[in-house]
């Protein structure tokens, strides 16, 4: 008896660390899809652009955050990027960073 209850402990308490990892990262994906739903109006949604505007699905993710830290520096022009850029955080280049590099090219 003691057995089954230890082994029920240990399954309800796998479940549970499993559920809340699971939240966790939905809220983080949710966060980043919140980021980059901004992007899409001109880059397409989640990256796919199907126009002149650059695809950010696939994009490496140091060559984003590098393009984006110098367009808030205006160390690379834009026509509106840079007034884009400075309203992110370095945080949020990396969350959007990741959230591009995830997408399928």
């Amino acid at each position: 008896m003691k057995m089954i209850r230890h082994q029920t402990l240990t399954i309800a308490s796998a479940i549970g660390l499993l559920l809340f990892a699971a939240t966790a990262q939905a809220a983080v994906d949710a966060h980043s899809r919140n980021l980059a739903a901004s992007c899409a109006a001109c880059h397409g949604t989640n990256g796919h652009s199907v126009g002149a505007m650059p695809v950010l699905a696939g994009m490496d993710k140091t060559l984003f955050v590098n393009q984006m830290k110098d367009f808030k520096s205006g160390a690379r022009t834009g026509t509106v990027m840079h007034h884009h850029a400075k309203g992110y955080s370095d945080e949020e280049f990396e969350k959007l960073a990741d959230f591009f590099a995830a997408q399928k090219q």
